[in-house]
């Protein structure tokens, strides 16, 4: 059983898994890298070959905390996490907002033989349901509590966002009998959620249920751009609460560094939409 309360430093660090990651049968030796892609002229942490999954816990300051907490889940193609860029920076930002932020390190690369999003969406419906378990003792809202995600983190959140009526893994306690469906949703540059014939990819099945989203979008990011806007058509259409930045340019993966485009403006559109649906209280 995890009890986040027996964890009592500024930053905590939780297994989501004790036991072992359901489905996990190989070994792989974490790796972390520093020396490769740059963003802003700085470099990104990268990490890969996660086999335990984990989330750490940046608690909003005392004086600031709204009692809303969002779950950070970094992107990076299913094949590696781009952890300070895509998490800890972003963490960081939401607790000058005075939400707590909960940085999921979720299972990377793609495992043979299974969907790409599979083991890490038992993560976040892990995580989740852990931290709304443990809200008291967070001293968060468990109604405002949030995902939000970065290229194939947010297609991971996307998942989570229509996939809560079925856990995709056995319960192992009570916190699996306490709901993983997110109360909103933040997706930036976006990944893999468009199929064919101005379709969404079959895996995703948007219904009345699923959370308020927004939604981060460049007209030059040219891979993914009908991931937005075809997930933004279908939550119109299910009559979700949807809102949608659509900018000229600023490319993919830049996080919330200053990359000298208006995208990077993005985080003030999201503080005024957390104040529109209520995660911000005056």
């Amino acid at each position: 059983m995890i009890m986040l309360e027996a964890v009592m430093a500024q930053e905590r660090v939780i297994k989501l898994f004790p036991d072992g990651a359901p489905g996990e049968d190989s070994l792989y030796v974490e790796i972390i890298d520093k020396s490769g892609r740059r963003v802003a002229n700085e470099t990104v942490t990268r990490i890969t070959n996660v086999d335990t999954p984990s989330i750490v816990i940046y608690e909003a300051p005392e004086e600031l905390a709204c009692g809303a907490a969002l779950i950070v889940c970094p992107g990076g193609g299913y094949d590696r996490l781009a952890y300070d860029l895509e998490g800890e920076e972003v963490c960081l930002w939401l607790n000058e907002l005075g939400i707590t932020g909960v940085l999921l390190k979720y299972r990377v690369p793609r495992r043979p033989g299974r969907e790409k999003h599979e083991a890490p969406l038992q993560d976040l419906q892990r995580a989740i349901s852990c931290v709304r378990a443990n809200a008291s003792h967070l001293n968060i809202d468990s109604n405002r509590l949030g995902v939000m995600g970065f290229s194939a983190g947010a297609h991971l959140c996307v998942m989570a966002s229509n996939s809560f009526d079925s856990r995709t893994y056995p319960d192992l306690d009570w916190m699996d009998r306490v709901s993983c469906r997110p109360n909103f949703c933040l997706l930036v540059y976006p990944a893999y959620l468009d199929g064919e014939n101005f379709r969404l990819a079959p895996e995703i099945r948007v219904s009345s249920r699923t959370p308020p989203t927004m939604l981060i979008q460049t007209e030059d990011d040219k891979s993914y751009i009908n991931s937005s806007l075809f997930y933004y058509y279908a939550l119109k259409e299910a009559g979700v609460p949807a809102w949608l930045h659509l900018y000229r340019k600023g490319g993919h993966g830049y996080g919330l560094r200053d990359t000298g485009a208006v995208v990077n403006s993005w985080p003030d559109r999201a503080e005024d939409w957390f104040r529109e649906i209520g995660v911000l209280r005056e």
